[in-house]
């Protein structure tokens, strides 16, 4: 494994670990955080709950792609399908309409997870093993 490879690595075991906790914090502790930076919850913590396992599950599979980067790579590109829909939907509201910024300094740490995910299909893209699993 090169020093690239071995990055790309740690990159994504950074990003299934921020998942994993942003998602886990909020399925348990919604009312709490909500309570603490005075966000209006809802009467249907479901959709709350919803959100967040999605974003746990997003965090296990950035942990299939930490321990397999070739094999996983098109769960790669779901990460940045959800990361751009997360970010995009977060900016809209935050211009637009109403958005916490707490929910604005998530969007922005994901586009630099964005940033990175694409540099990482880049380099993927150019190695052999990649096309094996292609």
């Amino acid at each position: 494994m090169n020093k690239k490879e071995s990055g790309y690595k740690k990159l994504f075991l950074i990003a299934a670990i921020y998942d994993l906790l942003l998602g886990l914090i909020f399925f348990l502790f919604y009312n709490q955080i909500y309570s603490i930076f005075n966000i209006q919850s809802t009467d249907y913590p479901m959709y709350l709950q919803l959100s967040a396992a999605f974003v746990i599950a997003m965090g296990v599979g950035y942990y299939f792609v930490y321990k397999n980067l070739y094999r996983n790579v098109d769960l790669v590109k779901l990460g940045i399908v959800y990361k751009i829909v997360y970010s995009g939907l977060t900016i809209y509201f935050f211009i637009f309409g109403p958005a916490h910024y707490l929910f604005l300094i998530f969007a922005i740490i994901d586009i630099i997870f964005i940033a990175y995910f694409v540099k990482f299909l880049m380099f993927a893209k150019e190695d052999k093993r990649y096309l094996k699993w292609k």
